[in-house]
């Protein structure tokens, strides 16, 4: 599960409108084809990224590729973690990948990405050198959102800022 239910997980509720799911890029038709089998009403809504399923006034998205050529790869599936939601077991990406993913997409009508991520950060325990090593996807992103975190009192080590900046402004 990606996008607002997991991020609330980790972070703050917040209302979304559908349930996402990110899948490896090799099983997206199959799990649009599994949803259909299940009584779905499916599209292929862009062959680059996301495929949807609909049934009774719910909304599935399949997506198999998030923006920056980020997908469900075999670490980010290592590290995703089991929460409950609504009496559920279910598997979210770590709260790193989440912060992540959430700095590269969010653009100018999708603010809630990047408020969905600063709630992560104020919230969850991170492993700052998995952030740092998954960052490199979005390294200029993930710099502005932990320097702006840190002007919102969000406690964000120094040292986790100053090595991105160095990896951004020397690499």
């Amino acid at each position: 599960m990606l996008g607002g239910l997991a991020s609330s997980l980790v972070g703050r509720p917040r209302w979304t409108h559908d349930i996402d799911f990110l899948v490896r890029p090799d099983d997206a038709r199959q799990v649009l084809g599994a949803l259909e089998h299940a009584g779905f009403r499916s599209e292929e809504t862009d062959p680059v990224w996301i495929y949807k399923a609909f049934k009774d006034g719910v909304m599935l998205d399949i997506i198999f590729m998030v923006t920056g050529g980020i997908y469900l790869d075999e670490e980010m599936e290592q590290r995703s973690v089991i929460r409950e939601y609504d009496g559920l077991a279910v598997r979210i990406p770590s709260p790193e990948d989440q912060i992540v993913i959430k700095a590269i997409v969010h653009r100018e009508e999708t603010s809630r990405h990047w408020f969905d991520a600063l709630a992560i950060l104020g919230r969850a325990q991170l492993e700052w050198e998995y952030l740092l090593h998954r960052a490199r996807l979005g390294a200029r992103r993930v710099l502005a959102l932990l320097i702006y975190a840190q002007s919102m009192d969000i406690l964000i080590p120094n040292w986790v800022i100053r090595r991105l900046y160095e990896e951004v402004c020397t690499g």
